[in-house]
C-alpha cells in the first residue's frame, strides 16, 4: 500500500517540477513508514535529506494530501539500501560523440552514431556547444593573453602551445575560450576528430571501462583525437588510477603532435594530490593566468549580452550592473537576464532605481571571507551548532558538514591542509586532506552535492 502511495505522489511531483529536480531529488525516495501524523521518506543521502527539508516539503504535503493523506510531520530518514543504479551495458546502445559538425539544427554540436554492442558507452559527454566562438567572447585586459593564445592554438593545432593550460577563478570565461578552440579547429577542417569533455566525464567514463572491461575502446577513442579539451582538471586530484591514464594519453596525444588544452580553477602546482609527472607536463606549454574582468570589460559584456536580447541599456545601468558584480560572469549575465526579464513582463525601461530595488546595491562578492564565516556559513546552512563541527562528534549529519566546510575552506580560501586542520579544531591535517578529496570526488558525480555547495557560496556572498 505504501509502495503505491508514493508511486502516486511521485508521478505527480514529475509533473511539477523539471526533469533535473525529480531525477536528482525525490527519484531514488521511498516511503518507510505512515502513521496517522507522521511519514516517514526514505533518502539516499544527507545532501537530498536537506534538500527535501528546507525547499520541498510544502510541496510533498500538498501532493500526499491530492493523494488522501495528511500527515502533520514528514520526516526524512537516510535509508542504506537506497542507492542510484547505473544502467547495465546491455540497457541502452553504445553512443559514441564525434566531431560536431557545420549543421544549425540544434545548439549543441555533436553527432552520435550507434555502435556494435562491444564499444563503450559515452553516454556522459556533451560535446562542444556551438554557441562559444571567438567573435562573441568580450577580449579585456584579464583574458587577452589566453584569447590570444587560444586562437593561436586553432589556426594551428599542436604547432604551439602544447599544452595549453588555462587557470582561473569561476566564471570568467575559460569554458568559452576552450569550446571556441574547438569551434573553430573543425570549422577550418570538418574532418578533424575534436574531442571536448569535462574532467568528470573522463573519470565517469574510465570507471565505466575498468567495470566493463572496455579499457581498449576508451584509450583508443581518447588517443585517436585530433584535438583534446579536458575542462576542470583540478577534478582529477587524488584519483591515481585516471591520473595514471590520462597520463599515458597525454604521452600518446603529445608524441603524436596532437593538440591538448587543459582548464582548471587553479595552476598545476597548486592542484593538490595531482602527479608530479603530470605537473611537469603541464609545463611542457604555456600556462595563462585568467584575471577576473575589469571595469571596463564588464561593461562590454552588459551591453553585448543585453543588445543580443534585443534591449538597449543607458550607461548608467550598465555601470550600476559592472560595480555590482565584479568577478563572475555568468554572475553578471544572471544579474542582466534577471532585471531585463523583470522589465520585460512589466513592460518598464530598464533603469538603475530598477536596477536597485530589483537586485540591491550589495555587491555579490565581498573582498574579504574569513575562515569563521566559511565554517558559520556551512553550519547555518545544514542547521547544525557550529560548536558540533568543530567538536568531536562523528554522528554521520555532523561529519559531512564538517567534510563540506573543510572542501570550502580549500575551494574558496586556498587554505593549506594544516591551516584547515586547526581551523576546524584538527591536530592532524590529513583528515582535512580525506576530506577535501572525499568532496571533490562526490562533486564529480552526484549532482545533489554541488547544490549544496552553491547554496553555501550563496549565503556566504549574500
Amino acid at each position: 500500500m505504501q509502495d503505491h502511495l508514493w508511486q502516486a505522489v511521485l508521478g505527480e511531483i514529475e509533473l511539477s517540477v523539471t526533469r533535473a529536480s525529480y531525477v536528482t531529488w525525490f527519484k531514488n525516495t521511498r516511503l518507510v513508514s505512515q502513521d496517522d501524523d507522521t511519514i516517514t521518506i526514505g533518502v539516499p543521502n544527507v545532501f537530498i535529506k536537506q534538500q527535501l527539508e528546507t525547499k520541498f516539503t510544502d510541496l510533498i504535503k500538498t501532493t500526499l494530501k491530492n493523494n488522501g493523506v495528511a500527515p502533520k510531520h514528514i520526516e526524512y530518514k537516510i535509508h542504506s539500501g537506497l542507492v542510484t543504479k547505473r544502467p547495465k551495458e546491455d540497457a541502452q546502445p553504445a553512443l559514441h560523440v564525434e566531431t560536431p559538425s557545420n549543421s544549425t539544427s540544434g545548439s549543441t554540436a555533436t553527432k552520435t552514431s550507434r555502435s556494435n554492442s562491444s564499444s563503450l558507452m559515452h553516454k556522459y559527454r556533451q560535446g562542444l556547444n556551438e554557441r562559444y566562438t571567438f567573435d562573441n567572447f568580450i577580449v579585456g585586459s584579464g583574458n587577452e593573453l589566453a584569447h590570444a593564445a587560444c586562437q593561436a592554438v586553432a589556426q594551428n593545432p599542436g604547432k604551439r602551445y602544447n599544452p595549453l593550460f588555462l587557470y582561473g577563478g569561476v566564471g570568467i570565461g575559460k569554458t568559452h575560450l576552450l569550446q571556441a578552440v574547438g569551434n573553430e579547429v573543425v570549422k577550418r577542417n570538418k574532418d578533424a576528430h575534436v574531442v571536448y569533455v569535462s574532467t568528470e566525464q573522463f573519470v565517469q567514463e574510465f570507471i565505466d571501462a575498468v567495470r566493463y572491461k572496455k579499457n581498449t575502446d576508451f584509450a583508443s577513442y581518447y588517443r585517436n583525437a585530433d584535438v583534446l579539451i579536458i575542462d576542470d582538471m583540478q577534478f582529477i586530484a587524488g584519483k591515481d588510477k585516471t591520473q595514471e591514464e590520462f597520463f599515458h594519453t597525454f604521452n600518446a596525444l603529445h608524441q603524436a603532435n596532437k593538440q591538448i588544452i587543459i582548464s582548471s580553477d587553479k595552476p598545476p602546482k597548486d592542484i593538490p594530490t595531482l602527479e608530479e609527472r603530470l605537473r611537469s607536463r603541464f609545463a611542457w606549454g604555456m600556462s595563462i593566468d585568467m584575471q577576473n574582468p575589469d571595469f571596463e570589460t564588464r561593461c562590454a559584456i552588459i551591453q553585448t549580452k543585453a543588445s543580443d536580447s534585443g534591449a538597449e541599456l543607458d550607461q548608467e545601468v550598465v555601470a550600476f550592473l559592472a560595480e555590482l558584480v565584479e568577478s563572475n560572469i555568468r554572475e553578471l549575465e544572471g544579474a542582466l537576464n534577471q532585471l531585463l526579464a523583470f522589465c520585460e513582463m512589466r513592460g518598464l525601461t530598464p533603469d538603475v532605481q530598477i536596477a536597485k530595488t530589483l537586485l540591491g546595491t550589495t555587491k555579490t562578492r565581498p573582498k574579504h571571507i574569513s575562515a569563521k564565516q566559511v565554517v558559520e556559513r556551512t553550519a547555518k546552512y545544514f542547521d547544525v551548532p557550529i560548536d558540533d563541527i568543530l567538536g568531536p562528534k562523528r554522528d554521520k549529519d555532523i561529519v559531512v558538514p564538517r567534510q563540506i566546510a573543510m572542501y570550502m575552506l580549500r575551494s574558496e580560501l586556498h587554505l593549506s591542509f594544516p591551516k584547515i586542520a586547526r581551523e576546524l579544531g584538527r591536530k592532524d591535517h590529513t583528515t582535512a586532506i580525506h576530506s577535501v578529496d572525499k568532496i571533490e570526488r562526490e562533486l564529480a558525480f552526484d549532482p545533489s552535492v554541488k547544490d549544496v555547495i552553491e547554496g553555501i557560496k550563496e549565503r556566504l556572498y549574500a
